[in-house]
């Protein structure tokens, strides 16, 4: 079994929904989470403002603030190992415009779990 993490761009959730349950990936956590990457915004895009004014609203705080935590969504998946690399082609699929912030996915390997209702240790894979 792993656990597949995948952060995304908020506006992409409804889209990453469907294209993990079209994959056949029905059950899955989703949360808010604030982060950002390691890209520092570029001096460059000032270029794009009108006479180089940056905007004293939101979107200018983007462009004067470069440790600016960034509304994403953190989805959680338990999964099989044989449907990783479904989950993964689904949400690269739909995620990805090749622009920094498009995201990650983490997979990481889960070595125990128990079933709370009473307390036994899950060994079967298909009883996660």
């Amino acid at each position: 079994m792993k656990e597949v993490l995948i952060i995304v761009r908020q506006d992409k959730v409804s889209k990453t929904k469907v294209a993990l349950t079209d994959a056949g990936i029905l059950g899955f956590t989703c949360r808010k989470v604030m982060g950002r990457g390691k890209k520092l915004f570029s001096p460059d895009l000032y270029s794009v403002l009108d006479n180089g004014d940056v905007p004293t609203n939101s979107i200018g705080e983007c462009f004067t603030e470069g440790s600016r935590l960034i509304p994403k969504r953190l989805f959680v998946i338990m999964a099989q190992d044989e449907d990783v690399e479904k989950i993964i082609e689904a949400v690269m699929d739909v995620n990805s415009t090749g622009n920094p912030g498009d995201g990650k996915i983490f997979v990481m390997p889960i070595t125990t779990a128990f079933r709370i209702r009473d307390g036994k240790q899950q060994e079967d894979s298909d009883s996660y």
